[in-house]
């Protein structure tokens, strides 16, 4: 009997700036922006070939920011899709992600580790919410996080 392959996902984000948040998870992830059906676009600027993209298919300008998305260049990873909602975030959030900052890391050193990245991320838009001492042998510690829109995740 043979094992069925394991489904990819996407993982979707209602949001009021996809844009906005799709560069902010980017730059957190290492991923990047696709470009257009068929188009090469700048890698600096990929939403200057989305506009043109837009444009040309008489998409209104109101709409060119209804959608976005990141890709992990490698194509390994799951692709994450950001969508415009009218309403915003007014609760916790019921999933989120744990970005893997200090693998293998333990103690000071791990901590560290995360605090750079937490460091870094807050001057990117997100905002920290707390931290998590470790508690051996089951908790190595964590850094709680929100990204721009008050999407909770962890640093881990």
């Amino acid at each position: 009997m043979s094992v069925p392959p394991s489904p990819d996902i996407q993982i979707t984000f209602d949001a009021h700036d996809p844009r906005g948040l799709s560069q902010f998870w980017c730059a957190a992830l290492g991923y990047v922006v696709p470009g257009p059906p068929g188009v090469d676009s700048d890698p600096d600027d990929p939403f200057a070939a989305w506009d043109e993209f837009l444009a040309r298919a008489g998409i209104p300008v109101e709409q060119w920011n209804s959608n976005s998305a990141a890709e992990d260049p490698a194509g390994v990873r799951s692709r994450l899709f950001f969508q415009q909602v009218p309403e915003g975030k007014v609760a916790k959030n019921r999933i989120h992600l744990d970005v893997r900052a200090a693998p293998g890391l333990v103690g000071d050193e791990r901590m560290s580790t995360l605090e750079a990245r937490a460091t870094a991320l807050v001057a990117l838009g997100a905002s920290r919410t707390r931290r998590v001492e470790p508690a051996p042998p089951m908790g190595h510690g964590h850094i709680v996080m929100a990204d721009p829109e008050g999407n909770e995740f962890c640093l881990d």
